[in-house]
């Protein structure tokens, strides 16, 4: 999948900036807290972890998502939510 593919989802955006911010949750708990339902959600979230941003781990039939370790592509996703909310924290943040 090509980058723009990847960002162009404003849902996708979301549950990468709520688990930068709460780190483990599972489908059911993000689509809760994004007002979204169950399946679109966890659909996003296969695109993200079949693009190795996040990882899925299984207890039971619980599924949870977090940011994966050692991933390059994480890491720079990491980054540019840190550096964004940073931005705005400092008042550099525009509307056009």
């Amino acid at each position: 999948m090509e980058l723009e593919e990847v960002f162009s989802s404003k849902l996708r955006m979301k549950i990468l900036n709520l688990i930068y911010d709460l780190g483990s949750l599972n489908v059911s708990d993000i689509a809760r807290r994004l007002n979204t339902n169950f399946a679109s959600t966890a659909k996003h979230l296969k695109v993200l972890a079949a693009e190795g941003i996040l990882q899925e781990l299984t207890y039971g039939r619980v599924r949870m998502y977090r940011f994966k370790e050692g991933s390059t592509k994480a890491k720079a996703v990491q980054n540019l939510i840190e550096t964004w909310k940073q931005d705005k924290e400092k008042g550099h943040h525009t509307k056009q």
